[in-house]
């Protein structure tokens, strides 16, 4: 065992910590994947700001949902997981519809409330994720 490993064995928060990084990388892994198949197959979907971000999100719950069975997770932690990735674009799309948010901010703030609503998530079930 080198000494990463050894930390990170030793330090609960150490494999929390890592453990959100992991997750972050597989959503960025399922939008790179599967951008240009909803890309492909549906054509102008970004034109519709709602259908993009609801389809961005779905991405990055697939990509999330992927990594977390090969890490052993269940059914129900994935399924938090998934509420975390919509939730911030569902609370923010009424600003957008009604004109008090632009797409772009919409965008910038529901990725980045996404953050905190994972770890939300993660807290919830902090002994499956290694706390």
């Amino acid at each position: 065992m080198n000494h990463q490993e050894a930390t990170v064995r030793r330090h609960p928060a150490l494999r929390f910590a890592q453990h959100a990084l992991e997750m972050v990388i597989a959503m960025v892994v399922g939008m790179v994947v599967l951008e240009p198949i909803w890309s492909f197959a549906w054509p102008g979907l970004s034109e519709n700001v709602t259908t993009h971000v609801l389809v961005m999100a779905t991405n990055m719950s697939l990509g999330m949902a992927v990594w977390m069975r090969i890490r052993g997770h269940g059914l129900a932690a994935i399924a938090e997981m998934f509420v975390a990735m919509y939730l911030p674009f569902l609370v923010l799309l009424p600003f957008h519809w009604a004109g008090a948010m632009p797409a772009m901010a919409l965008m910038t703030a529901g990725h980045v409330l996404m953050v905190p609503a994972m770890l939300v998530a993660m807290l919830r079930r902090r002994r499956e994720y290694g706390w």
